[in-house]
């Protein structure tokens, strides 16, 4: 009798101890994705809203915030972004730093970036503001999510 709670009891407890080793990397893959949504959004804040945008600041029209060409211009690379729509559909995989140099420690990983007129989200005409959506994946397979706004100033 004495063996077999004994055998129940460590069944128990191994089963429990399997369950959480298995899902021992979340939070650190949480946390590095959370840093990796950080580079990227403060990389694609400090830009200007849209190509049209004075250096220095200012809010640029309606006809020249074009919502419909959101996107590089011509053969604009990742070195080159100049204002916010740049980043639209960039995806890296493994992620990379602003001057295309990858990032040791994010193997497996995959950024997708996308980039949308939203001044409806915030109350304000559609150029006004752009939403930034950055969807980190890491290696188990997980998606974060991630948005920014950019307001047309």
């Amino acid at each position: 009798m004495t063996i077999v709670i004994i055998s129940v009891a460590i069944a128990g407890v191994v089963g429990a101890f399997s369950l959480i080793a298995g899902r021992s990397a979340d939070p650190l893959n949480q946390t590095r994705a959370v840093a990796l949504a950080q580079l990227y959004i403060d990389e694609i804040l400090a830009r200007r809203f849209a190509e049209a945008s004075p250096n220095g600041g200012g809010a640029v029209t309606s006809a020249e915030a074009d919502c419909g060409s959101v996107g590089p211009e011509g053969a604009e690379s990742r070195e080159t972004f100049d204002d916010v729509d740049d980043y639209n559909n960039l995806q890296d995989s493994p992620p990379e730093n602003g001057e295309a140099q990858q990032l040791a420690g994010y193997s497996g990983f995959e950024v997708v970036i996308t980039v949308s007129c939203a001044g409806g989200d915030v109350s304000l005409s559609g150029f006004e503001a752009k939403r930034i959506d950055i969807t980190i994946t890491d290696p188990s397979g997980q998606d974060y999510v991630f948005s920014a706004y950019r307001g047309n100033f």
